[in-house]
């Protein structure tokens, strides 16, 4: 599989996008705007680093106005539902003062690889911010935190909110009810705080089986939250951990943790997808018991949930996602037909067009589809501006213009120029392409029809067009091999119609077509890609996704690119002009040796048109 390269080092760096003076509000907003209104958190003490109630007793007030995290399992490559994500951690934290915390949440050893936190490192990076109040902080590890849940989990035995079960989980699956059925105290549950303490340490001891018992919260096993009836908080689990190496044999539970480092590092509003939902009473309950205890410094932290990314044509399952990599469905994690960072980016696209994609779809309680082609319009608008067009032929057959050394001389190559950027931001100089056209020059098949359709007006016998950029020309036909193929399209020059010279215009012509000249041309890989499903939804209702691949999702062509696009630095982003957007590939594109583009979006909406 193919791995995602640092990026181009002569890029300038991507930053956010610069704050509006009023940004569209949502139901997060609001709760934050009335946080800060009310002064909810403004008693909040920062000891300059995460830690328990004693730790930020020592600490000035807190600077920051709000604290937010993004804290991902480094169990795979972000996604563009992280960059949702990421954008509104980030951006609301960038917005109302605060900081954002990027926090690893690695309380499962068995699926965690450093592989995966350098890669969410560079994406958080690339999408145009920083972390934990300082541009070259240290991400935060849950794994730093288990001293202190372990800590966390004994008082909660001393106190008699925990226990140790040594029930099989399928027993504990049973006795836990349904929602139409209150749940059955385990036969451990009224074991005395001591036992319970004494158990658990040997579980810690690596004195049991893994699976043998877990440590269980006393809740309330008839609750109508089936989230409430005694969730399991601690499980022995004899795994190496990348961070803690072989320190541990017992490991907590995510919805334990969670709550866990949120309040060690003081965030304000943990905002979370809407599958959490259910969790929330846990997590409030566990911050109660924690603040009562004296562990954890009061307000406590809130949670808060919003509506997962759904994209059309798109899968998110990280399971799914390694299935595609591990199948060979795709070449790699960042293949530019996966809806990973690292694939979106290969793709072509910016860290500004994911952050507007973000802000365009806003925030909501309920979930809904959006479709694909809007993230493909913020990609269209963002390179509107800032991509250098380029003429590309990306099914070549020769034009000869029969009459060349005749009008203009034998062997001459005549000087043209284009702007490189005709649609440049206010204040942008506004660069110039330089290529040259001869007797010689390649255009694509399709800009000739020996019998054209109706309304077609490009290129066939008896009609003229333009030559961007060059000449007026009219077609006189074309050559054939003995099967038939069109070998050459023929042509003349009209003199005196190159473009931008005096008197170019007083032929007029319906089209202007693309071309790039035999002499200077420069032969590419140009990748086509699609969307990599069929199906709008590819996996919901229990559907094969596999199924809905689109076969067609990649076609490879050997292009012919006119000089400035030769010398294309990876990762740089162009217009091929009537073609679309492409992107010099950030892995196999080499400048000066060997030019390979990818297709990022078309110019417009063609899907299913």
């Amino acid at each position: 599989m193919s791995h995602p390269t640092p990026a181009n080092p002569q890029a300038p760096a991507a930053k956010p996008a610069a704050p509006e003076a009023v940004k569209p509000s949502n139901f997060l907003r609001q709760i934050i705007e009335n946080d800060l209104e009310k002064g909810t958190y403004a008693s909040r003490r920062w000891a300059s680093s995460p830690g328990d109630a004693a730790h930020h007793a020592k600490g000035e007030p807190d600077p920051a106005k709000i604290r937010t995290r993004f804290p991902p399992e480094p169990n795979g490559y972000l996604h563009i539902g992280h960059a949702k994500s990421i954008c509104i951690n980030f951006g609301l934290a960038r917005d109302y003062g605060g900081v954002c915390h990027l926090r690893f949440d690695d309380t499962n050893p068995e699926k965690e690889d450093t592989e995966y936190v350098n890669s969410i490192i560079d994406a958080v990076k690339w999408l145009g911010f920083d972390w934990n109040g300082a541009p070259d902080a240290a991400p935060y590890q849950a794994s730093d935190y288990f001293d202190f849940m372990y800590r966390a989990a004994e008082y909660l035995i001393e106190a008699g909110f925990a226990y140790v079960d040594e029930q099989t989980a399928e027993q504990i699956r049973i006795n836990r009810g349904d929602f139409g059925k209150p749940g059955v105290d385990s036969p451990f549950r009224a074991r005395t705080p001591e036992d319970n303490l004494a158990l658990f340490r040997e579980m810690r001891d690596g004195q049991h089986e893994d699976g043998s018992m877990v440590l269980r919260a006393k809740i309330d096993m008839a609750s109508p939250n089936i989230n409430l009836r005694d969730p399991a908080i601690y499980r022995i689990r004899r795994a190496t951990h990348h961070n803690t190496g072989d320190k541990w044999c017992i490991y907590p539970m995510y919805t334990f943790a969670h709550p866990i480092e949120d309040a060690l590092e003081q965030i304000t509003h943990s905002l979370c997808t809407l599958e959490f939902e259910d969790q929330r009473p846990f997590y409030d309950w566990l911050m109660e018991r924690l603040i009562e205890g004296g562990l954890l410094a009061a307000p406590a932290p809130k949670q808060y949930e919003f509506a997962r990314l759904n994209l059309t044509y798109v899968i998110t399952s990280k399971r799914k996602l390694a299935q595609l990599v591990y199948d060979h469905k795709v070449n790699g994690w960042d293949d530019p037909r996966m809806p990973t960072i690292v694939g979106l980016r290969r793709r072509g696209y910016t860290p500004e067009s994911l952050q507007s994609f973000a802000e365009r779809i806003g925030v909501t309680k309920s979930d809904s589809w959006i479709d694909y082609s809007t993230l493909e319009g913020c990609l269209r608008e963002d390179l509107e501006t800032r991509a250098h067009r380029g003429m590309a032929v990306l099914n070549p057959v020769k034009l000869v213009l029969t009459n060349w050394d005749e009008v203009m001389g034998a062997g001459h190559l005549e000087p043209c120029t284009q702007p490189a950027l005709p649609h440049a931001a206010e204040g942008v100089e506004v660069p110039t392409r330089h290529f040259t056209i001869g007797k010689e020059v390649w255009i694509d098949r399709e800009d000739f029809e020996e019998v054209p359709p109706k309304g077609y007006k490009r290129l066939f016998p008896g009609n003229k067009v333009r030559l961007k950029g060059g000449y007026v020309i009219e077609c006189t036909g074309c050559t054939k091999d003995a099967d038939g193929t069109i070998t050459e399209v023929l042509a003349t020059v009209v003199p005196d119609t190159k473009s931008g010279t005096p008197g170019s215009e007083t032929v007029k012509v319906k089209a202007a077509i693309t071309w790039v000249g035999v002499a200077n041309g420069v032969n590419a890989e140009v990748r086509m890609y699609d969307r990599l499903f069929l199906d709008a939804q590819p996996d919901a209702g229990g559907k094969d996704f596999i199924e809905s691949l689109n076969p067609n999702s990649l076609k490879v062509v050997t292009a012919i690119v006119e000089p400035s696009l030769a010398n294309a630095t990876a990762g740089q982003q162009f217009q091929f002009e009537r073609h679309g957007y492409f992107v010099a590939d950030r892995v196999d594109h080499v400048q000066g040796v060997k030019a390979v583009f990818n297709l990022a979006v078309g110019l417009k909406d063609s899907w299913g048109k």
